[in-house]
Order: C-alpha cells, then structure tokens, then sequence
C-alpha cells in the first residue's frame, strides 16, 4: 500500500435478520424495483418472466418475498391487504 492510500474496509452488516423481525415483522412491507434478472434470482419458481420491465417486490421486514408484480400499485396494494406500512428500498 502507498503512502496516503486508505484501505478498503468490508462493509458487513450490524443488523441480524432476527432483529430486523422484530424491528417490523407483521407491520412493516419493503418495496423493491428490480430487473427481470433479479427478480429471477429472489423469485426462482416463477417461469416466464417478461424482459424489459421493471418488476416490483415486496419484502417482509426480514427479507421474506412476499409478492412480485409488474406494477407499483399492485404491490402497494399486497402491502395494504396485509396491514403492513411501506418502505422503499433504493
């Protein structure tokens, strides 16, 4: 390393997956717009997944898929029939 150079540090989590349910498991809903690729990767058991649209998931408090659609309100809509309160996830 030169001199002056700042070395990288590891980003690692603070927050465990059990805190983050009790944070806002049951009340909480995370909203996430994601490719067609990454929706593949979170959401493996779904097939024939349209290419070229934004996608959008909403996540339980831990992390859990809750439901994937092809429109924002759609998945707003998921979130108020579940009681849960929205955050965008950028």
């Amino acid at each position: 390393m030169l001199k002056g150079q700042k070395r990288k540090q590891k980003w690692e989590p603070t927050v465990s997956e059990i805190y983050l349910m009790r944070l806002g498991g049951g009340h909480v809903g995370y909203l996430k717009t994601m490719t067609c690729d990454e929706a593949l990767r979170l959401f493996p058991a779904i097939e024939d997944l349209p290419r070229g649209i934004d996608l959008f998931a909403l996540h339980a408090a831990d992390g859990t898929p809750i439901a994937l659609t092809d429109t924002r309100q759609a998945a707003l809509m998921h979130a108020r029939e579940g009681d849960l309160e929205v955050a965008s996830v950028h």
